[in-house]
């Protein structure tokens, strides 16, 4: 099964230690490349914390590929800020904070996630936000680089993205209002899957917009080899179609994370 280098998000995995700490046990366990969600409970965390983070990974010898924007009160719900037109102003201070981080770490992939949509509030209002944060966002990232990473989410009635094409319908719009041309599709696996979308279709019809893979097995969203998605088939058919970039591992393990990994060898 292993076709792709493997990076561990190590806000979903490793969660029985501290944040700082995870680096450490993924480089432990094998991994030299890892992921994380927005790790701060604040959108513009203090510099201090800031340091703490990056040089946890710097010790760790482990390379970020993967960062996610600011994306409000995960465990209360939130799915994202960026559609949200009171908190622009919050989103948008964000990204100098993650774009900062990705420069010193060297990680070029940052994850926007678009938002709920919120009772008493257009859509339409909603979406010409997200235009104009996510323009800014890309011309953010641009400045090192980068890749603004566009993803459909499953587990949330209120998340409007749930399949590929209603990822691609916004990088195409953000493009064609905003004059950029660094977004691309989050390909979750298994948010696909468990949105009822086709992965194989998706690989064929956007295939050149993939900028970043996750995966987790369905249903269950626990380590591959515990639930029914065929990897082998989705991993040949993504190297087939000129994906080179990294797999993170974003599930949840079914017991300890460090006994997670034994499906890779």
């Amino acid at each position: 099964m292993h076709r792709f280098p493997y990076a561990v998000n190590t806000s979903i995995l490793f969660t029985e230690l501290d944040v700082l700490s995870r680096p450490a046990a993924a480089k432990a366990a094998g991994f030299d490349a890892i992921e994380f969600w927005w790790p701060f409970s604040e959108a513009v965390p203090g510099d201090g914390e800031v340091d703490k983070f990056v040089r946890a990974i710097e010790d760790a010898g482990v390379s970020l590929v993967g960062l996610n924007f600011f994306a409000g009160d995960m465990p209360a719900g939130d799915r994202g800020v960026l559609s949200h037109p009171a908190r622009s102003t919050e989103f948008r201070d964000n990204v100098d904070v993650a774009v900062g981080i990705g420069a010193r770490l060297g990680c070029t992939a940052f994850n926007a996630l678009y938002g709920n949509r919120i009772e008493g509030v257009q859509p339409a209002e909603q979406d010409a936000a997200a235009v104009e944060n996510l323009t800014a966002a890309a011309k953010g990232a641009a400045r090192i680089d980068g890749t603004v990473l566009i993803e459909p989410v499953s587990g949330t009635p209120s998340y409007p993205l749930k399949k590929a094409d209603d990822a691609v319908a916004v990088i195409d719009r953000v493009r064609e209002s905003g004059g950029v041309n660094n977004l691309r599709l989050l390909f979750d696996l298994y948010h696909l899957i468990a949105n009822g979308d086709d992965p194989a279709a998706a690989i064929d019809n956007h295939a050149a917009r993939i900028g970043h893979v996750q995966i987790a097995d369905a249903p269950g969203r626990n380590e591959p080899g515990t639930g029914q998605v065929d990897f082998d088939h989705y991993f040949a058919k993504l190297q087939r179609d000129g994906y080179r970039g990294h797999v993170a591992l974003e599930y949840k393990p079914s017991g300890t994370s460090a006994d997670s990994f034994g499906w890779i060898y």
